[in-house]
């Protein structure tokens, strides 16, 4: 699908493959704090992709680097020049738990929303962040994680419940056949006793 000067609805975009096209704006550059990868501390770098003609923006996840050992120097972000186009998933932040309602002013954020981002900058921007797969000789590490659709919940609930009727099973059988073996054995006992 492609985004382009229409706001369009998250809904029908969540976990599409969406195509956008323009110029990355850098003063709307935000790094995204405690993202790790391979075991070391960075930043995923977002960044507003304007459409041409347009005053609409979309918001690019360009990728991951790495922080430093000195947080208070902060990457640099090398972004191309030129009119570029970006193709892969979209996707809608999501909820998270806060401590404060309060954003940080500075280029590094806890957490991301499309609603603290547009009231912030001021830009008309599209209701979804795309993950950028293309390479632009920019330096940044992308390596998306699947989206988790809980499926490995319900995996988790079917082996429980296996487990439950492998359990009722065998009690059923172990009782049945001791009972058997009682009565049995009863029965062995009182015409011995006869005897």
């Amino acid at each position: 699908m492609q985004l382009g000067a229409m706001r369009a609805d998250p809904s029908k975009l969540r976990m599409r493959r969406v195509e956008a096209e323009g110029r990355f704006i850098p003063e709307g550059l935000i790094l995204l704090d405690n993202k790790t990868r391979y075991g070391r501390a960075g930043y995923e770098v977002i960044m507003p992709l304007k459409i041409p003609e347009s005053s609409m923006h979309v918001l690019i996840n360009r990728g991951w680097v790495e922080a430093g050992p000195d947080r208070s120097r902060l990457p640099v972000i090398k972004t191309p020049d030129v009119r570029v186009k970006i193709i892969r998933m979209a996707t809608v932040p999501g909820r998270f738990l806060e401590l404060s309602k309060e954003a940080s002013n500075g280029l590094v954020w806890q957490n991301l929303t499309i609603e603290r981002y547009a009231s912030r900058t001021g830009l008309e921007i599209q209701p979804v962040v795309v993950q950028q797969q293309n390479d632009l000789e920019d330096g940044l590490l992308r390596s998306w994680e699947r989206p988790d659709f809980g499926i490995a919940t319900h995996y988790a609930y079917a082996v429980q419940w296996f487990v439950f009727c492998g359990l009722i099973i065998f009690f059923y059988l172990y009782f049945h056949v001791a009972s058997f073996r009682s009565k049995k054995n009863q029965k062995d006992a009182s015409s011995s006793g006869r005897d």
